[in-house]
């Protein structure tokens, strides 16, 4: 017998070969049917799967993370089946579950209009209706070739496994899928769905791929749960900063200019110039040196780094890379092997470390079209980026002082409550990825997963997501829409000194090599203006507003004493305008409000005879009267704690 030991540790003995769908009925029929998958000491798994030794076994609901990716991942298959119902000669693809629904991408010679969104959405609930059971079954790969003669794109997937790997595939009523799984073990466990939009999507993400029709889409287990995420989407949309930082006149993209290179604003440049300005000047207080690098090079220097062999896609290069006769450069798409030059320009000993170098970079990044996104995803961004140079006995000490740093940063512009933390580590089966040895690696993530241990940071784990030289805490964050981008990064190297022979003098006299960290304070500034557009809406805390006070007189006879108060306030170090329209005071108050200006300052007769001000705020509304210099004192003082209302 098996000792299987369930979540609340009660330890059960079943027969070798029992299925996790009938341990599961044989535990509660009220749990199997709510139970989407399993995961099995550590590992999710198919409730199909059968057992062969003793085990840890969890089941999973829609409630759990791991459970709700397979419930969405089953409703694609059912879109997939219904989009074949529909329209038999449409090629099948992937459909992957997402961190907020699912998609499906089609070969499609269709245009999906919102009555075939309708159409597919309908045909959907009827397969769910149906309730047809989900099988699985494995084939060899001459086998599995065969049967997905008809479908290119599964034929390609096939051919890129395994020779060896067992192809296996899931099938409800008339359809058959490529598929590792999980699935539910009947379409009749779904119950709410929704197709939400189409939209263009290349081939493996690479442009010069065919294009295809992906459909997203998202379902629930409860009609209500829909609704609500609905409601949910709807509110987002309005925050969405892809439509209110052009609305607001924060940023604007233009064709002739190219995508992923967008133009800051007045109001989102100003934005940016003081979350750069406090980076530095609260790095400066930290120890940092400033420097200043070019921001190209010569392929020589990112051949050193490993760039060139491992990131030469994802760079703009200016000259053939493959003509050795002359010279050719790139842009920098980070500025490490810079900054260790700067590093390199003299001799150092042990006690010249910790040197930590920060510097406000540009960067460019080839990303590919479709992964193009707003502010959040672009090829020229600016980044608080920082390289600490260090002896081994420094290293958590100085991780330490990256991670309070980023925290503070992030803490201080409202966003640390909403963030998660990734332990990023190698992927040992795609050591092309990587440079150094296995042993190299092993040893960069203990030492690093020690720290986080001895930080207490709660992290996940995520097993490829490595930068090529090392181990990484990856800080993230996700959009108005659930989507979930890196914001801030912190990476332990091990490598890169050996690579450009950088060394310090220890206590004996003997040149050894220090240890490098990478990070960031506050990640990319466009990424992060375009969080935080979202976050507040477009309404700016006061330090931060592009805007901070606007200046309102009830009548052309009081601009003089308006503008006056606006040049005073000026003077004080205020990001203060003056309204001249002639127009009537409550639509000029309401187009402040629409602006998301924190404070408006109201000059009538009785206020310019008293040398007072009548104070709104954008959320508070009518704050009374008071001299100017109050209102001074209380807003300086709002501005330098960083107040966030």
């Amino acid at each position: 017998m098996l000792k299987i030991t369930l979540k609340d540790g009660f330890i059960r003995e079943v027969e070798p070969g029992t299925t996790l769908d009938a341990l599961c009925r044989d535990i509660s029929m009220g749990l199997y049917r709510n139970t989407c998958a399993a995961r099995v000491n550590g590992q999710v798994a198919d409730l199909r799967d059968v057992l062969q030794a003793d085990a840890a076994v969890e089941f999973l609901t829609f409630d759990d993370p791991d459970g709700r990716k397979v419930y969405w991942h089953t409703v694609s298959h059912v879109m997939a089946q219904a989009v074949k119902r529909l329209y038999p000669g449409v090629k099948l693809t992937i459909g992957p579950s997402i961190d907020e629904g699912f998609y499906y991408d089609f070969d499609a010679d269709i245009s999906i209009t919102p009555d075939i969104l309708t159409a597919i959405e309908g045909e959907m609930k009827k397969i769910i209706k149906e309730g047809l059971e989900i099988t699985r079954f494995t084939l060899p790969r001459e086998d599995a070739l065969v049967r997905m003669a008809d479908e290119p794109y599964k034929v390609e997937l096939i051919n890129d496994l395994p020779a060896d790997a067992p192809i296996s595939f899931y099938t409800q009523g008339e359809f058959t899928d490529l598929c590792a799984g999980p699935h539910l073990p009947d379409t009749g466990r779904l119950k709410a769905v929704k197709l939400l939009s189409a939209t263009g999507a290349y081939w493996r993400g690479d442009s010069k791929n065919k294009m295809l029709t992906r459909i997203y889409g998202v379902a629930f287990p409860k009609a209500s749960l829909l609704e609500e995420h609905l409601q949910r989407l709807e509110e987002a949309k309005k925050r969405d900063h892809n439509k209110l930082g052009r609305e607001m006149e924060y940023f604007t993209t233009v064709d002739v200019i190219g995508q992923g290179l967008p133009l800051l604003l007045p109001k989102g440049a100003r934005v940016v110039q003081l979350l750069q300005r406090w980076i530095e000047d609260e790095e400066q207080k930290r120890g940092y040196l400033l420097t200043k690098t070019p921001l190209m090079a010569k392929s020589d220097l990112y051949k050193i780094s490993g760039h060139w062999d491992h990131y030469l896609d994802g760079m703009f290069v200016l000259g053939d890379p493959h003509d050795e006769s002359k010279e050719c450069f790139a842009m920098r798409p980070m500025t490490c092997p810079f900054q260790y030059h700067v590093y390199l320009n003299r001799a150092h000993s042990y006690r010249d470390l910790p040197m930590r170098f920060g510097e406000t970079s540009t960067l460019f990044r080839n990303e590919d079209s479709g992964e193009m996104h707003g502010l959040i995803r672009v090829r020229q961004f600016t980044i608080s980026e920082g390289h600490l140079i260090l002896r081994p006995d420094q290293l958590e000490e100085e991780f330490k002082g990256c991670l309070e740093l980023a925290k503070y940063c992030l803490e201080t512009v409202g966003m640390l409550e909403d963030c998660t933390f990734r332990f990023s580590q190698w992927d040992p089966d795609n050591r092309e990825k990587y440079i150094g040895t296995k042993e190299q690696w092993n040893e960069a993530q203990g030492i690093m997963g020690k720290i986080l241990d001895d930080l207490g940071v709660n992290y996940t784990i995520g097993v490829g997501e490595a930068a090529f030289y090392g181990p990484k805490l990856d800080i993230q964050y996700k959009n108005v829409f659930g989507k979930e981008d890196t914001i801030v990064t912190i990476q332990v190297d091990q490598l890169l000194a050996e690579q450009f022979d950088m060394t310090y003098t220890d206590q004996n006299g003997q040149k050894v090599r220090p240890y490098i960290i990478h990070r960031t304070s506050l990640g990319c500034y466009e990424r992060t203006l375009a969080y935080l557009i979202e976050k507040y809406a477009g309404a700016f805390p006061l330090w931060l507003a592009p805007e901070q006070v606007r200046v309102l007189p009830i009548s052309e006879r009081l601009l003089d004493k308006a503008g006056e108060i606006t040049e005073q306030l000026k003077a004080a170090g205020i990001r203060a305008e003056l309204d001249v329209r002639n127009e009537k005071m409550g639509y000029k108050i309401r187009e402040a409000q629409v602006d998301k200006v924190p404070y408006m300052l109201v000059i009538g007769d009785k206020e310019a005879q008293e040398g007072v001000v009548s104070v709104r705020h954008r959320k508070e509304g009518d704050l009374g009267t008071m001299t100017l210099d109050a209102f001074l004192g209380m807003a300086l003082k709002e501005i330098a704690t960083k107040e966030r209302k």
